[in-house]
C-alpha cells in the first residue's frame, strides 16, 4: 500500500496494531480522523492517554478501575459471599450485561496453559485462594470458557480449595464447548449462571 504521506503511512500502521484491523480499515479510520474538527481528534487521543496512564486493577478482584477497588467491589448491594471467577475482564463486562448475577468477580488474567507457558503462578490464583480462606465466602462459581485449559484451571483452583466448606460451581453448558463468554448471547450467559451446576457434578459429566 502506498501512501503520499508518511504521517498518514506511520498514523496507518500504529491503528493497524489493533487487533481485527487491517491495513484498509485502518486507512479508513485515519482518513476519517482526517475529516473530524481538530478538537475531536484531540479529545479522542487525550482520553487514549489519559486512560492509559490512570487506569488501574482492582486490589481486591483485580477488574480494571478508576480507583484501588472498582465500584463492583465496593458496591454494598452485591451479595459479597459469592464470588464468579473469569479469565479477564471482557468476561466480567459480557456477565453484568445480562443483570443475572449480583455477587462479586474474581479475574484471573488467563488460564493455565502449559503450551503457551502460562502456569498457576503467572494467574492471580493465590489471591483467590486466600480470599477464599480469609472472607466468609459461601459460593465460588467457575465462569471460564469451556476449553481444555479452561477445565485445567477450574480443577486446579478446585483442588486447591477443597478442603474449605465452600459451594464450588460452575456455569451450566449453555455454553457451547470450546465458547469464550464474551461471544456468548446474554440471555444464554444469563441462564448458565442461573442453572450453574455443582463443580464435582461437572466431572462427572465430563
Amino acid at each position: 500500500m502506498e501512501f503520499s504521506s508518511k504521517l498518514i503511512e506511520k498514523a496507518v500502521n500504529e491503528m493497524a496494531q489493533l487487533p481485527g484491523i487491517g491495513k484498509r480499515t485502518a486507512l479508513r479510520l485515519v482518513l476519517h480522523i482526517l475529516k473530524q474538527p481538530k478538537e475531536q481528534t484531540v479529545f479522542l487521543a487525550q482520553a487514549l492517554v489519559t486512560m492509559r496512564e490512570e487506569i488501574k486493577y482492582c486490589k481486591s478482584c483485580h477488574n480494571i478501575s478508576d480507583k484501588e477497588v472498582c465500584e463492583i467491589c465496593t458496591n454494598s448491594s452485591r451479595n459479597h459471599h459469592i464470588i464468579c471467577v473469569v479469565e479477564d475482564i471482557r468476561d466480567v463486562m459480557a456477565i453484568e450485561n445480562t443483570g443475572q448475577f449480583r455477587g462479586i468477580y474474581h479475574v484471573l488474567g488467563g488460564k493455565i496453559s502449559p503450551i503457551d507457558g502460562v502456569g498457576p503462578s503467572q494467574l492471580t490464583i493465590s489471591s483467590l485462594v486466600e480470599k477464599a480462606k480469609l472472607r466468609q465466602i459461601k459460593e465460588i462459581i467457575f465462569a471460564l470458557s469451556s476449553t481444555m485449559e479452561g477445565d485445567t484451571t477450574n480443577f486446579y483452583i478446585y483442588k486447591q480449595i477443597a478442603d474449605l466448606e465452600i459451594i464450588v460451581s460452575t456455569i451450566a453448558r449453555g455454553i457451547a464447548v470450546g465458547d469464550e463468554l464474551e461471544y456468548a448471547d446474554e440471555v444464554t450467559l444469563g441462564r448458565s449462571i442461573l442453572q450453574r451446576v455443582p463443580f464435582e457434578k461437572s466431572l462427572k459429566i465430563n
